[in-house]
């Protein structure tokens, strides 16, 4: 049994099927959790396995993004943004940004996707979630640096994160100091 569905990623071929597959993936979540679509950021992460995986998709990132000098730098922007054509009811969609996360052994997923709402709608959401009530597949974030909510199932093996327009640019800059991925 193969335990992670793309990896190792070795050609950007591979690496395109992984993040339609994301793509999918996380609208799936985002729609079985709020019954619609919300907006998407541009923001697609690709996760890596394997520590040859890694290397091998920095390379293919410095192809395919803009380079920068900004050694904090998650998100690179694509030279070309990638576009995923509509499919069925799911949207068509632009990725501007792509994040290549270092390997790590706990998440089995093959990457995320950023939507966010308008500040106030995002803020009451949180405060729901906060006191207790219950939506299916959305808890909040439990990281101190990032004010987000993640969209998850133990059937899809992707993640999806909902947080406010301005959250979704900051973390494009925002390398962890927690968990250095």
């Amino acid at each position: 049994m193969k335990l992670y569905r793309f990896s190792p990623i070795k050609s950007q071929r591979k690496l395109l099927k992984a993040i339609e597959y994301t793509h999918f993936a996380c609208y799936k979540l985002c729609k079985n959790t709020f019954g619609k679509y919300l907006q998407n950021a541009g923001n697609v992460g690709v996760f890596c396995h394997y520590d040859e995986e890694y290397e091998n998709l920095i390379k293919l990132r410095k192809k395919l993004t803009e380079p920068s000098d900004d050694p904090k730098q998650k998100y690179f922007k694509f030279v070309e943004p990638i576009v995923i054509p509509a499919k069925e009811d799911i949207p068509e969609t632009t990725y501007t940004h792509l994040y290549i996360r270092r390997p790590d052994p706990y998440r089995y997923q093959v990457g995320d996707i950023d939507f966010y709402l308008e500040p106030t709608e995002y803020q009451k959401l949180k405060n729901e979630l906060a006191t207790g009530k219950k939506l299916n597949g959305a808890r909040i974030f439990e990281r101190p640096d990032l004010d987000m909510i993640e969209l998850y199932n133990p059937d899809i093996d992707a993640l999806a994160y909902v947080s406010t327009k301005k959250m979704t640019e900051i973390v494009r800059i925002k390398q962890s100091e927690i968990t250095k991925l």
